[in-house]
């Protein structure tokens, strides 16, 4: 027992010094991690982080869009790579260089190639498109007009590199102008291109269909994080306006109400007990939400409390499906019994499957539900859910349905957002940008960092 104990400490001794990695960038420190409990939240980490390392695609560097581990990989997906989910992944190899689950001179080679990638590969008014083939950088068809830029997939890719600007921008002489090449990638993006002429900013450009997709981009969901960064770009900025129209919808976004008792102040279009978990996440990976305020939401309170309704909903199981409870819960969009499907806490759309992803990537918000998931399904479920790249996407025990399969943009926010609560890590980084803060301040947000230094 005293070995065992020793060892714990020496574990959770490791990781509170593999969190002074050599980035010069301060983090805060988030709610402790009992050192019982921090091998198993640092392994949780370690594999899943290898879905952007050792799974990632070769020639670019980036995410695969999917890994499918039971022998029937789909071979016309191996070159696929995705712009939103290779941003959550230059984010989580950020991650791994600060939990010495690689070096930092592996880290930055990384980098380089997929920042060299990212400059050759196919863009449309500086926008990424959703795929692109790997080998080549040319755009992979999402679907049949949506075959040029993605607005809000860029968002999710430039959120994390900015965040990896910020960490190299004080570094050495190679490192600088790695930054400097990201700093350049951010200032082509056209996002005021894409208000296409109104006030409000337009999820795809096709140069073969123009508009015809027709996706203005309304509040509330996980594309937040777009309306900021058009907001704060410093070459192709929007004005306020395009904000509160557009996203905001002239303050229709705002709708308090009451759900398993927790309120929600925004609306979740067709959603009554909150969206999707993911809508608490994405957005969120580097956009600090404490303390983090405008005219329409507190966006902790808001996450948080999705959160919680999402958790109390599968306690309640109004359903009856087998495995639901306090310690196995969490519905957002992932891989289901039958394709995908956007799971979410309401009759409908709640098939009985949980997304791994949806209680991990929600650790920040709670910390003491998320935990006792993660530990009955590594302790209790392991050999139904756990492979080479962590827990696997999704579950139902309910059908006996248990599949090794991976996607990049629900592994992904499990790395960053168990860092978030960890140190705080990518949220100092990104807040850490002078341009994100003079969007939020031009938006009229209110937050913490906005009064620290850049």
């Amino acid at each position: 027992m005293k070995k065992y104990s020793f060892i714990v400490f020496l574990v959770f001794l490791l990781g509170i010094l593999s969190g002074c990695n050599s980035s010069k960038q301060a983090v805060t420190a988030q709610p402790a991690i009992s050192p019982a409990d921090t091998s198993l939240f640092r392994l949780v980490q370690q594999q899943t982080f290898h879905y952007f390392w050792d799974g990632a695609e070769p020639s670019s560097g980036l995410a695969r869009e999917r890994i499918h581990t039971d022998g029937v990989y789909p071979q016309k997906d191996q070159s696929t790579v995705t712009s939103g989910g290779g941003g959550f992944g230059v984010m989580a190899i950020l991650v791994g260089i600060e939990r010495n689950f690689i070096t930092r001179q592996q880290g930055f080679e990384r980098f380089e190639k997929i920042v060299g990638f990212l400059e050759k590969a196919d863009r449309f008014h500086g926008a990424w498109p959703h795929w692109w083939y790997g080998e080549t950088g040319k755009v992979k068809p999402f679907s049949k007009k949506d075959d040029g830029g993605d607005l809000v997939e860029t968002s999710f890719m430039i959120q994390g590199l900015l965040c990896v600007r910020q960490y190299y921008k004080d570094g050495s002489p190679a490192e600088k102008a790695l930054a400097a090449r990201i700093d350049k990638l951010w200032r082509e993006i056209e996002f005021d291109w894409y208000r296409n002429g109104k006030n409000a900013l337009y999820w795809h450009w096709s140069p073969n269909y123009g508009w015809d997709m027709n996706f203005a981009v309304s509040g509330y969901n996980e594309c937040l994080i777009m309306y900021i960064l058009a907001a704060a770009s410093p070459t192709h900025g929007v004005a306020a306006e395009v904000y509160h129209d557009g996203w905001a919808e002239n303050g229709k976004i705002r709708e308090p109400r009451e759900a398993l008792g927790y309120t929600l102040q925004l609306r979740h279009h067709g959603a009554p007990n909150g969206g999707p978990l993911f809508w608490a996440h994405y957005s969120y990976l580097g956009l600090d939400p404490r303390g983090l305020k405008d005219q329409y939401a507190d966006y902790w309170m808001e996450n948080q409390h999705q959160a919680l309704i999402n958790y109390q909903w599968c306690v309640n199981n109004a359903k009856g499906f087998k495995g639901y409870g306090p310690d196995s819960w969490g519905l957002t969009s992932s891989y289901s019994v039958k394709g995908y499907s956007g799971h979410a806490p309401s009759a409908e759309r709640d098939l009985g499957v949980i997304s791994p992803t949806a209680a991990l990537s929600s650790f920040p918000y709670t910390p003491d539900q998320s935990m006792a998931a993660m530990k009955h399904w590594y302790n209790d479920k392991k050999d139904k859910l756990w492979g080479s790249y962590g827990f696997y996407d999704a579950f139902s025990e309910t059908d006996n349905w248990f599949l090794p399969r991976y996607l990049a943009i629900d592994q992904g926010p499990i790395v960053v957002m168990m860092e978030n609560h960890r140190t705080g890590l990518l949220w100092n980084l990104f807040m850490s940008c002078p341009e994100v803060k003079t969007g939020l301040k031009k938006l009229g947000f209110s937050s913490p960092h906005l009064t620290k230094p850049n």
